[in-house]
């Protein structure tokens, strides 16, 4: 590419590289393309990615198309590499890897990325529940616990994202297909919890921070009042503790002792800032400015800001995450700009924050995938129509 060579001898985590590196590559490769004037770009930044994506391709040789999770960038899958992945792992590249087939005409990372969403969905248990980690050669699931939350949350935001960007019917069937589990045994009023695949008793009585972002996409969906309210408490839960600590207990209404930490997460402000652009009700203004004052007072450092160790102490510790800067602020201050471009309800962000333009290139990109659109018509109702998808969104409702 001329800027960086990829050609190393390192492992890295295939999740991680793709949502951050790919994503951004190709996120800043379509933005000069088409926002940014920079007459000297000739397209360096795509050839990059593609050189990553066909770098990571053998991790997802496996008998169940799920990728492993680390890869060599010059040798391919370590030797003795587990076979154990977690759901959000091996589920989170559809957007990436499509948008790297539809810029290259490589068809390859398309059809790896569809397997691997497919293959997991495969799986569900007949509560229409998905498990947290997989043996991704059998494809069985070595840890049951159900949930929305870590080491699960951007599998189902793919889906949903999925149907966003490329117009895939297929996405916004699964979607709502595991809605039903989800709606049913996860859902315990207004919070999320964490439940056995299989049995559906709550083994995890708590408030995870990471299930902040599900309300976003609930509400694009068409799913608005457990949206609202789920999102209103989440936000109390945020002025009492100062901050949304990791863990909170439904039964002490305090942060979990070993989950007191907010690390600078931005699923609440992903979801205040879906919702405002949705309704352009104040009240979503309002939360954003008690995260801004929160955040300036409580975590500003000399050199940035600083995770909280403990919410309720204000104890400090000296780091400060890549997300805090990619997303977090990226989505508190698209809160408040109204007529930036990105608010303009035809981009849909990744899973670390980078944008990809919902066009003519992109949509329908995973039309195989899908079901009949008429069909689909038959069994979608919804009212309104979502910011996030306006122009094709039905609301397919469980």
């Amino acid at each position: 590419s001329g800027m960086v060579d990829f050609d190393r001898d390192v492992n890295v985590s295939v999740f991680e590289v793709t949502i951050r590196v790919l994503g951004g590559l190709l996120s800043a490769h379509v933005l000069l393309e088409t926002h940014v004037h920079c007459p000297t770009y000739t397209g360096h930044l795509l050839a990059a990615a593609h050189d990553l994506g066909i770098r990571l391709l053998p991790a997802f040789s496996t008998p169940t198309g799920i990728p492993y999770g680390t890869v060599n960038l010059r040798h391919g899958v370590p030797h003795h590499e587990t076979p154990l992945t977690s759901l959000a792992g091996g589920g989170t590249n559809l957007i990436e890897f499509t948008a790297l087939s539809i810029l290259t005409s490589d068809p390859r990372f398309k059809i790896v990325s569809t397997k691997a969403l497919t293959a997991f969905y495969a799986t569900m248990s007949p509560l229409n529940l998905l498990g947290s980690h997989i043996n991704i050669s059998s494809g069985i699931w070595t840890h049951r616990d159900s949930g929305i939350g870590g080491n699960t949350d951007s599998y189902y935001e793919y889906l949903a994202k999925g149907y966003a960007l490329f117009g895939c019917e297929k996405c916004l069937e699964m979607f709502w297909g595991t809605y039903k589990g989800v709606r049913t045994y996860i859902y315990q009023r207004p919070w999320w919890v964490e439940a056995d695949m299989y049995s559906g008793e709550i083994v995890w009585p708590l408030l995870g921070s990471l299930t902040a972002f599900y309300q976003g996409v609930l509400f694009n969906l068409g799913e608005y009042g457990i949206a609202e309210e789920t999102i209103e408490a989440t936000h109390a839960v945020w002025r009492r503790c100062g901050g949304l600590p990791e863990g909170y207990s439904f039964l002490s209404h305090m942060p979990h002792p070993r989950q007191s930490a907010y690390p600078l997460r931005p699923e609440l402000a992903e979801s205040i800032w879906q919702l405002y652009r949705a309704t352009k009700d104040p009240l979503y203004l309002k939360m954003g400015v008690d995260m801004v004052k929160t955040i300036e007072t409580r975590s500003k450092g000399k050199c940035g800001y600083h995770t909280l160790e403990n919410v309720l102490t204000g104890e400090k510790r000296d780091q400060m995450e890549s997300f805090f800067l990619s997303e977090t602020l990226k989505y508190l201050y698209l809160l408040y700009d109204e007529d930036n471009f990105l608010n303009s309800g035809e981009w849909v962000m990744n899973t670390e924050g980078h944008p990809f333009p919902i066009n003519s290139e992109f949509a329908n990109a995973l039309s195989d995938l899908g079901m009949d659109r008429a069909e689909e018509r038959k069994k979608t109702q919804c009212g309104r129509i979502s910011e996030w998808r306006r122009f094709t969104v039905d609301g397919f409702k469980a």
